[in-house]
């Protein structure tokens, strides 16, 4: 398999986790998407939205949409499963990620920080400060959700689903912009408990052969 991706790139990151909770492997391919290398000719053949990231399967097919991807890994290579086993369990686990994936990074991502900047002439401390706002109340929203479940070690259950690896990227993204992290206990531990584990180390930006200090 191949996968286009960026290393600062969360989506990406979602998947570089599955990769490595199945103990997968895959070529890295690196698009420089603060560079625009996402936009250029060579890649819009790869990628019909030209994002990333983008899954090249061992068979030739392509996939985008980090959601869909972990999805397909996930029914494709059993192993290791990132869905509980049960319709409400997947549901809860589905919800978890989609609060992150589908209401606080589409508001956070670099073009939409980028047209703040470019477009609307805002500064550098108001886009942070969008960025802070968004991110933590969505981030309390999440924990609101966490703590109507059941305890667990992870957001859900005793083995990381697919709601791990969409928090662990929104925390490493979150960190860089300085977000509180007060006040949210069992999304905190979740995250702790996650990068204990060698499979989101070894899937974190700074171990990406792309990756920029």
């Amino acid at each position: 398999m191949k996968l286009y991706n960026y290393f600062r790139s969360s989506a990406s990151f979602r998947v570089r986790i599955a990769l490595q909770l199945k103990g997968l492997s895959y070529d890295y391919m690196a698009v420089h998407i603060a560079k625009g290398e996402h936009r250029k000719d060579a890649y819009a053949a790869v990628s019909a939205d030209m994002l990333v990231p983008m899954l090249e399967t061992d068979g030739g097919e392509r996939l985008s949409q980090s959601m869909a991807i972990i999805e397909y890994l996930d029914e494709t290579h059993p192993a290791s499963p990132l869905l509980p086993a049960d319709a409400l369990g997947r549901a809860r686990v589905r919800a978890l990620a989609q609060s992150i994936a589908c209401e606080i990074h589409p508001l956070n991502n670099l073009r939409v920080l980028k047209y703040l900047v470019r477009e609307l002439k805002v500064d550098d401390e108001a886009k942070n400060t969008w960025y802070r706002h968004w991110c933590r109340e969505g981030l309390e929203a999440f924990e609101r959700q966490l703590a109507q479940l059941p305890a667990a070690k992870y957001c859900y259950g005793d083995t990381p689903t697919l709601a791990d690896c969409c928090l662990v990227p929104q925390i490493f993204n979150a960190k860089r912009f300085d977000v509180n992290f007060d006040g949210l206990p069992r999304t905190m531990a979740a995250y702790e408990a996650c990068m204990a584990l060698e499979a989101f180390q070894k899937a974190q930006p700074s171990a990406c052969p792309d990756n920029e200090a």
